[in-house]
């Protein structure tokens, strides 16, 4: 009776250890398949971009005021400088702009004897100085103005140079205080992207897996009109698709 027993048992024993077996595998099946339907659920993604556009008006202008002066002496170029200097000034203290909104900028000389040898002499001098004068202002539309009328300048002796290098400057320097408004519309308009793909998937749009942010560019509306801006962002959305 007890070797019957005795070979019962490893029987039994061995089926038990199956059935465990096979309900553990039942069971790791059942767990792997709902992974694996959660993995295609999160691979359900759509990635969509939102454009945000503003026009804005420059809150912020620089006027470089660009004049010539030439003499013979140094002592006689820097009389002529100072004078025009005041010239200037007085022109924009007419209009408005007080004297610690211009700024002077140290003249560009050139000696004609050193630094051209043998070339002739201006009639003027010896030497040629380029000064600039820079206006800066929070109110635009009348440093604009004064620009338009800075043929006043060269009616009372003022030779204004005309230089690429040193154009007037028309900035918004406010974009702190719109970019969240920016970034809102901009992210709306990438849902409603979304909404597009969910529909014709026929799914819904579901939460934000991931969003970047891309850069702000701000740029002149048009060539002749600068202080007008066109400010613009565009954000990378990516959104779940859930049945």
């Amino acid at each position: 009776m007890s070797v019957t027993v005795g070979r019962e048992s490893p029987t039994r024993a061995a089926a038990i250890l199956g059935l465990t077996i096979s309900a553990g595998l039942i069971l790791a099946g059942f767990a792997l398949g709902h992974a694996a339907a959660e993995l295609r659920s999160a691979q359900r993604v759509v990635s969509v971009k939102g454009l945000a556009e503003r026009e804005v008006m420059a809150d912020l202008a620089l006027w470089p005021i660009v004049f010539s002066s030439s003499a013979d002496t140094l002592l006689d170029l820097d009389k002529q400088i100072q004078a025009k200097h005041l010239v200037i000034r007085e022109f924009l203290a007419e209009r408005g702009f007080p004297a610690h909104a211009v700024s002077t900028s140290v003249p560009r000389l050139t000696d004609f004897k050193t630094d051209r040898p043998g070339s002739p002499l201006p009639p003027e001098g010896r030497y040629l100085a380029e000064t600039t004068l820079t206006l800066r202002s929070r109110n635009v539309g009348a440093l604009k103005a004064a620009m338009q009328e800075s043929g006043e300048l060269v009616r009372r002796g003022i030779p204004l140079v005309r230089s690429y290098e040193a154009g007037p400057r028309f900035l918004f320097t406010s974009l702190a205080a719109i970019k969240p408004t920016m970034i809102a519309a901009a992210t709306r308009d990438a849902r409603r992207a979304a909404q597009q793909f969910a529909q014709d998937s026929d799914s819904r749009v579901g939460a934000i897996r991931r969003a970047q942010q891309g850069y702000f560019s701000i740029a002149d509306r048009e060539g002749f009109s600068p202080e007008h801006k066109t400010i613009r962002v565009v954000t990378h959305v990516d959104y779940f698709l859930v049945d």
